[in-house]
């Protein structure tokens, strides 16, 4: 599938961010990926808009999308909780402030990551996971991205009813993955 980011890259860029004010750690991690991956990641403003999936409520800012694969930038000042949802793509989580709980079907002992760690959620897998108090990541996911899209607006169309959310949501992912495409990235 053309992938062009690696993870063991992405989690070096993840904790430039560890023990940061967080306006510091978002602008460090951004400026490691344009680094790392030059005309791939979007430096300018930081756009935030809500992302409510699997009944969990956090904010995200897009740094890269295309079919193959996305950045994002996701948290919680205040915490939540939810359904990570089914895919068929590959889901890396790398914590740089705050805490995150996280579970697998099966598992009856939760797995907690904090500043510096990762979590990692394979195709076709499920998990539950927790922000207790906040929590900031970088979020990477690989294969085919329009069918992560369905779970990740549902809550937005049919729970919250957030359709300027939706838009933007449609329109950011949607601007970033041409862009890509017209660089010849799938």
């Amino acid at each position: 599938m053309g992938f062009i980011f690696d993870p063991e890259v992405l989690h070096g860029c993840a904790k430039r961010g560890v023990d940061m004010p967080l306006e510091d750690a978002f602008d460090a991690i951004t400026a490691a990926l344009a680094e790392a991956y030059p005309g791939h990641i979007d430096t300018g403003p930081r756009r935030w808009m809500f992302n409510n999936a699997g009944g969990a409520m956090g904010q995200m800012t897009l740094l890269h999308c295309s079919v193959s694969e996305y950045i994002i930038i996701f948290g919680s000042p205040i915490g939540t909780e939810g359904h990570s949802g089914r895919y068929r793509t590959e889901v890396y989580d790398w914590v740089f402030d705050g805490e995150m709980w996280c579970y697998h079907e099966g598992e009856t002992s939760r797995a907690v990551y904090g500043p510096g760690s990762k979590a990692y959620l394979g195709s076709d897998r499920v998990k539950g996971y927790r922000i207790p108090d906040r929590a900031w990541m970088l979020e990477y996911s690989r294969g085919f991205i329009p069918g992560m899209l369905p779970f990740g607006l549902a809550d937005t169309m049919v729970s919250t009813l957030d359709f300027k959310t939706f838009a933007r949501t449609v329109w950011g992912y949607g601007k970033l993955s041409v862009r890509s495409l017209l660089k010849g990235k799938v």
